[in-house]
């Protein structure tokens, strides 16, 4: 039987735990937004799921001329939407995380574009540029993964590439490709600017993430285990 002191120092436990996946979340966040910034800022194309909100934005837009809608808030309501359809589908999968993710993700890439927009400028030479691409895309799927497996949550948008990849026992960096290629040729048609960095991102993100999911998980549940 469990008595009281064993009940409160499990919950202590708990909490402790939630407090060290929630830092662990926050950054993996860092890390993903840092190469999200770099993709940003090599002006070669946004990333596929930007591309069907840049899409989706401009198809709407047509047909309304209300100064309330922008790029910022479709982003923001095509997110509600799908954590709305996965707490139909299995609310597990949404927890704090995703709503961090989404509240911190816009600071975390001002700041970064600060930071970087120092040092850079428009002359930046186009071997940089490509640089910057793949090096964002490698930093970007890599936090990403820590974010997956801080079990804290993650980005609504990679919440579809991971429901789909645990309910079809599929690998999830083939998931995340096709995901992320659906996101681009969807939001292309609606009228979103596709260009060779969406490209990049499409084919790089997926195969980068499923290589580094597997050691980030055996590297954060190990140290979640030593610290609690």
């Amino acid at each position: 039987m469990e008595s009281k002191g064993d009940g409160v120092n499990k919950m202590k436990r708990g909490t402790k735990e939630w407090i060290i996946r929630a830092i662990i979340l926050m950054i993996g966040l860092a890390i993903a937004h840092l190469g999200v910034t770099l993709f940003l800022l090599s002006d070669m194309g946004a990333d596929p799921f930007n591309v069907f909100v840049q899409g989706l934005y401009h198809r709407i837009s047509v047909f309304t001329s209300s100064g309330v809608l922008t790029h910022g808030r479709t982003h923001m309501a095509i997110s509600l939407f799908i954590i709305i359809v996965l707490l139909l589908v299995d609310r597990s999968y949404i927890k704090i995380g995703t709503v961090l993710c989404m509240v911190c993700g816009g600071p975390i890439i001002d700041f970064f574009t600060w930071i970087l927009g120092l040092v850079l400028s428009e002359n930046t030479a186009i071997a940089i540029r490509i640089l910057m691409l793949i090096l964002g895309c490698v930093i970007l799927a890599y936090g990403m993964t820590i974010v997956i497996k801080s079990d804290a949550g993650t980005g609504p948008n990679d919440l579809v590439a991971v429901v789909i990849s645990d309910k079809t026992n599929k690998k999830f960096s083939i998931i995340r490709l096709l995901v992320d290629g659906a996101f681009a040729i969807v939001g292309f048609m609606l009228g979103g600017t596709l260009g060779i960095g969406t490209i990049v991102c499409v084919l790089l993100v997926g195969p980068v993430a499923g290589f580094f999911l597997p050691k980030n998980e055996r590297i954060i549940e190990g140290f979640v285990k030593k610290h609690i």
